[in-house]
């Protein structure tokens, strides 16, 4: 069915744009919220002048969510968290969670199924989207910390872990060397019994 939004939907359109929905999804819920009318001659009339304001709210729209992009990009989010030894939560930071946190910090009200792709359910920092209206995608910092830590430590612990793989990296060179020292080793004592071996028989003759 073809319909004329009269405001912004979700993954539809802006006011103003002639659109083809699901029958059902028009009539039980665009029509009697009053986000859209069915696409009549009347109605297409009206649209032009409902373009224009639309276009005149639209570049209002993308100038507030510009600034309110670089208030989420400029943003980092701390959760201090019980976790395993292991660094796992018990539980998980939800979309909810930053949603809430959201509102809080900059004032931004945002259903939370435009935050993120999945639950956070380990230590560390971590890039977390926000969908904004107007299709801008600005990614906030999450950092997840132990209770009762600094939030830096869960930075160190990540430089930790590198700092012991280069040193099994360092020691698996280590032992490769001394494993082709040995081989080294074990040839020479080969070729000098073969050496004393063809002597004896020269000797012998």
């Amino acid at each position: 069915m073809k319909v004329i939004l009269l405001e912004d939907v979700y993954k539809q359109g802006v006011a103003g744009d002639v659109v083809d929905v699901a029958p059902g999804y028009a009539r039980n819920f665009l029509i009697p919220q009053r986000k859209a009318v069915k696409v009549t001659p009347g109605a297409l009339r009206a649209l032009e002048s409902l373009r224009k304001s639309t276009d005149m709210r639209r570049e209002e729209q993308e100038k507030e969510n510009s600034i309110i992009a670089e208030k989420v990009r400029d943003l980092t989010l701390y959760f201090p968290v019980k976790a395993s030894p292991t660094g796992k939560l018990y539980g998980s930071i939800t979309s909810t969670d930053i949603a809430e946190r959201l509102v809080e910090e900059i004032g931004l009200e945002i259903d939370r199924r435009r935050i993120g792709d999945h639950p956070l359910r380990e230590l560390g920092t971590f890039p977390v989207v926000v969908r904004l209206d107007t299709g801008q995608t600005p990614e906030l910092m999450v950092v997840i910390h132990r209770e009762g830590e600094d939030p830096t430590a869960v930075a160190e612990d990540e430089g930790t872990v590198e700092s012991v793989e280069q040193v099994e990296i360092v020691e698996e060179e280590v032992l490769e060397a001394d494993l082709e020292d040995e081989e080294s080793g074990f040839a020479a004592e080969i070729d000098e019994a073969e050496t004393d071996e063809a002597i004896s028989e020269v000797d012998g003759e």
